[in-house]
């Protein structure tokens, strides 16, 4: 299945110049830090520390591909740990998001305030990029505000994408949980060498946004994670339910946010067979053999983690229902117009704007017989035009209700915070409305360039993470009160002017209880 990312961070690749070599020079010393794997070398400020590329498992190549991670072979000397290490496997996308080959990519990224050390250790603080689960990395997000002014240590990190991660084979033992498998090792690896960089291994926050914040609802749900973190955070994370067919994009029939590996295998053996593993005796065998580029070209048919295996048993949208989830402190959310971007790049921009009638079409696509109840809650006169309708519609089916949702489970067992980031972002160009708050618009003002002067609301929500990180609540004396969340209750409205927000009612949560779930194929 093809899919258009339509956020992604932009990495900017810097050539070097043609011409004769300069004279070597010795680098600048750097603090040295000794993991459990060896010594290395970062760079340093008077106001934060910083070390890069760190392998925390071997890498899955040859016959580790597809197997759970493995710990990292030791080295001798001091490492280098002054640049990334290299991006997992992944096509360039749309969204500027740089392409890669590379297997041996099992890195992470510490970044810590100059104070922290072993004697006076700060809370970690573990983010888990989005992507889909076909792109991204660890080292896209610049951490080193967020470690500063919140007095945290600061963990980013990679882990197997699309195929490499998430390919559902029987001949695979735990096949659709790799990617999931190597967030635990980093975590592990978190609980044994934080406290070498300034980290409390006993305080660990675990954070991420999309398929980030769906990784964190698994680990959540994830019986081998207990133990490796004390907090989470959940942003724009689809922890639930099904989307509806072409709700999310065009043409895909309604799929589930948690499918089976038994659901899955059969997508395996179907990609197994066009690369030419067909054979079940020999299938690992030959698709470890595989060459990446081949693989990648098969990239996108697995996106999402599946439930069935050693770290995933069951589904984490059972699990959180029934309670059946790690009980730590809780902090949730998403963007007021998450699908904004996504309308208008899946239709108007690829050449198929959306008219009346064809807001109407895909309404009947989604819904079916209740297609007719969710156009009189959702008439295109209502909106600047029927892609805004459009995506209002998938906003709140997709991502805002399954959110509340699940955010009342998990207020009902544990101490939980919700928001709703609501800071409109720059026009768009090509879009026939305002995109508004969408998906990702929050990620600049928790990692904003440290060069720059942060707006008013950076500051303030990198307060209420850290002190989330810090004691399990976002708030602090001098921050706006942050009531906590439940039945009934309100959520912070993260923007400029601040205040709370009824979710439920703002995204029309009552309503979409009485539409029922599309029928998954």
């Amino acid at each position: 299945m093809r899919r258009v990312v339509v956020v992604g961070m932009l990495l900017a690749l810097v050539a070097g110049c043609s011409g004769d070599p300069a004279p070597a020079q010795a680098p600048p010393p750097g603090p040295v830090v000794t993991t459990d794997s060896g010594q290395v070398r970062g760079v340093a400020t008077d106001r934060y520390r910083l070390f890069q590329g760190i392998p925390y498992a071997a890498p899955p190549v040859g016959g580790l591909r597809w197997r759970s991670p493995q710990p990292a072979e030791a080295w001798a000397g001091v490492r280098d740990a002054t640049v990334p290490g290299a991006r997992c496997a992944q096509r360039a996308s749309a969204g500027g998001n740089a392409a890669s080959t590379s297997e041996d990519c099992l890195f992470l990224n510490v970044t810590a305030p100059v104070a922290a050390s072993p004697a006076t250790p700060r809370p970690v603080l573990v983010w888990l990029h989005g992507g889909g689960f076909v792109e991204g990395a660890g080292s896209d997000f610049d951490a080193r505000r967020m470690a500063v002014d919140g007095d945290v240590v600061v963990v980013t990190l990679n882990y197997r994408l699309g195929i490499f991660g998430l390919l559902a084979h029987d001949a695979l033992t735990g096949s659709g949980g790799y990617a999931i498998e190597d967030q635990q090792a980093a975590l592990r690896w978190v609980r044994r060498n934080a406290q070498a960089f300034g980290g409390d291994p006993g305080n660990v926050t675990l954070a991420g946004e999309s398929a980030g914040g769906k990784s964190v609802c698994a680990q959540l749900a994830s019986p081998s994670a207990a133990g490796l973190f004390e907090r989470a955070v959940l942003q724009s994370a689809p922890c639930a339910g099904t989307v509806p067919s072409g709700l999310m994009f065009p043409g895909v029939p309604a799929f589930p946010q948690w499918p089976s590996v038994a659901d899955r295998e059969p997508d395996g053996a179907k990609v197994a067979a066009e690369l030419g593993c067909a054979d079940p005796a020999t299938a690992a065998d030959c698709l470890r053999a595989v060459p990446v580029n081949a693989l990648l070209d098969k990239h996108d048919r697995f996106l999402s983690p599946a439930h069935g295996n050693p770290v995933l048993p069951f589904g984490p949208d059972p699990a959180i229902a029934e309670g059946r989830v790690l009980p730590v402190p809780v902090l949730a959310g998403f963007t007021r117009d998450e699908m904004s971007e996504l309308a208008v790049v899946s239709h108007d921009l690829a050449g198929k704007p959306l008219t009346a009638q064809r807001y109407t079409e895909l309404l009947r696509e989604a819904f079916g017989p209740a297609a007719e109840q969710v156009a009189a809650e959702y008439p295109p006169s209502r909106y600047a035009s029927p892609s805004q309708a459009w995506a209002a519609v998938s906003t709140d089916r997709v991502f805002a209700c399954p959110a509340v949702g699940y955010t009342t489970r998990f207020a009902a067992r544990m101490p939980t915070w919700a928001y709703e980031f609501a800071e409109p972002g720059p026009p768009v160009p090509g879009m026939t409305f305002p995109a508004g708050a969408a998906h990702a618009a929050e990620l600049p003002f928790l990692f904003p360039n440290f060069d720059t002067t942060a707006p008013a609301l950076s500051s303030r929500m990198i307060r209420y993470w850290a002190a989330f990180a810090h004691t399990g609540d976002p708030n602090r004396p001098d921050q706006p009160a942050w009531p906590r969340y439940g039945p009934g209750a309100t959520a912070l409205r993260l923007a400029g002017g601040g205040g709370l927000v009824d979710l439920a009612a703002e995204h029309r949560c009552g309503f979409w209880q009485t539409v029922p779930d599309q029928t998954v194929p």
